[in-house]
């Protein structure tokens, strides 16, 4: 297959270009938020729809500037020493889920103190539609020509021109200069769309959809991420700057994403060894 190489500005207004990049992670923000006013208008959640509405406010700016701040620090803190400003180019890409996640936890420590509600019954709530932000911003890199995964000979493998994504052809695949294309690839942004997004939504929908122990919607999240990442992790190229860890496959998001797998299995073990909240 060859990748159709989107145009990654959506629309164009004069001097403004609203890109597909931002307008994907704001389309997962609202998809999640009218999930959520969905269910708390169909079902004894005990949740308002104020409270929702005041929710996805703390939880977009938690993504915003942690998933933001997170990439600086875990994959391009050399970049931004030559490049300050480059912190502030968020339409060239760059976001990290595990800094948006630590954002989001903060957010909700803000966000309790305010409406008095448990830490955990906050994150057991919006547990779900997290995984509708992570699919519409994975499109997002499908469409930024980003996070590719490594060749295969897979028939849905996809191939790129060169002279369209020369740092890709040359700091990441070593190609001679003059190839035209590159092998065919993994579409890892898709792979991460389906894991993270499709199915690990279908997964907590249907847990959560019944009352469960406090902290285990939580749990399940943090062990059904960190493993759909952990797992499409192995065929995906890792980022130039960092290459591999260890071993010659241990990347950062795996580093970043077993420690979720531990805390998770933590946590649902604590959830059901206690009486449901």
């Amino acid at each position: 297959m060859i990748y159709p190489n989107i145009d990654p500005v959506a629309l164009s207004l004069g001097p403004l270009k609203v890109h597909w990049y931002g307008l994907m992670y704001l389309i997962g923000m609202l998809g999640g938020w009218a999930l959520a006013r969905w269910r708390v208008a169909r079902s004894k959640t005990g949740w308002t729809a104020q409270e929702v509405d005041d929710l996805l406010f703390y939880c977009a700016i938690g993504v915003v500037l942690g998933g933001r701040l997170g990439y600086i620090l875990f994959y391009g803190f050399g970049e931004w020493l030559a490049d300050p400003m480059r912190i502030f180019r968020v339409w060239e890409g760059g976001m990290s889920f595990h800094g948006g996640f630590l954002g989001v936890l903060a957010a909700m420590w803000l966000y309790q103190r305010k409406y008095h509600k448990s830490f955990f019954e906050l994150t057991d709530f919006i547990a779900p539609y997290i995984t509708i932000g992570l699919f519409t911003g994975r499109l997002g890199n499908f469409i930024n020509g980003e996070l590719w995964g490594k060749p295969t000979d897979l028939p849905w493998a996809m191939r790129l021109r060169c002279e369209e994504f020369v740092s890709l052809c040359r700091d990441k695949l070593g190609l001679p200069p003059g190839t035209e294309w590159t092998p065919p690839l993994h579409p890892n942004q898709l792979y991460e769309a389906l894991g993270e997004g499709v199915l690990l939504f279908i997964l907590l929908w249907w847990f959560s959809s019944r009352p469960r122990p406090r902290m285990a919607v939580s749990a399940l999240f943090l062990i059904g991420y960190g493993f759909f990442r952990f797992l499409i992790e192995f065929v995906r190229m890792p980022d130039v700057q960092l290459g591999y860890l260890a071993g010659g496959w241990l990347t950062m998001g795996q580093v970043l994403s077993f420690p979720m797998i531990i805390v998770g299995v933590f946590l649902m073990i604590l959830a059901y060894g206690r009486s449901p909240a």
